[in-house]
């Protein structure tokens, strides 16, 4: 039984890094000038060159194949003069704006709820981006608690006490044709579903 024991345990060990290493991988699904496995139901301009993925045209929502519940998100975006834009997440699947949480991309164009902001649910009212600059736009979703910092100054901490969605895609927008939007080193992990760890993987204090 010893012989047997020393080795389970050896094999179990690698399993638990193999989950951990896994929890902590980083995703990078643009790469070149592929789409990759993304899919837009309502079709529009989207397009990879270099790495960097541009929308344009009639309105679209570009989803990742895959579902999360604790995600990190990370990117760097530039926006045209009154384009509109959003980063998603928990989001369904399927056509017209999708129903998810938005984090909103938007600088100059009428929409009061500004770049950072978590959609109708924690509006941020100032300009925070220039026009046809880039800029880092990092979303971290845990539990009901969202965070959203752009360019490393957290401007939106919110926790939805309705928990109103709990699991979904990812997913970028193409709001309308007058909007141009780019993404560059998009990148996202799944964080653990035990909120501690989550919070001490994405390095982020508990809410007191």
């Amino acid at each position: 039984m010893k012989l047997f024991r020393l080795p389970l345990a050896g094999l179990l060990a690698s399993a638990l890094l193999v989950i951990a290493a896994e929890k902590d991988a980083w995703i990078y699904p643009f790469k070149g000038d592929s789409l990759g496995t993304w899919t837009a139901p309502d079709p529009s301009e989207w397009a990879v060159k270099d790495g960097v993925l541009t929308g344009k045209g009639a309105r679209s929502h570009l989803f990742s194949p895959d579902t999360h519940t604790n995600v990190e998100i990370i990117t760097e975006v530039k926006l045209n003069h009154s384009g509109n834009s959003g980063i998603y997440f928990r989001t369904q699947l399927g056509k017209g704006f999708p129903k998810g949480y938005e984090t909103q991309v938007e600088n100059t164009s009428p929409d009061p709820q500004k770049t950072g902001s978590l959609y109708n649910l924690s509006k941020v009212s100032e300009q925070l981006i220039q026009d046809d600059t880039w800029w880092t736009q990092h979303v971290i979703a845990i539990g009901n608690r969202t965070i959203i910092q752009i360019n490393g100054k957290t401007v939106t901490d919110f926790v939805d006490e309705k928990k109103t969605h709990t699991s979904g895609h990812l997913a970028l927008q193409q709001h309308d044709d007058k909007s141009v939007v780019q993404f560059r080193n998009y990148h996202y992990r799944p964080l653990p579903d035990d909120e501690a760890a989550a919070l001490k993987l994405a390095g982020i204090a508990a809410k007191k």
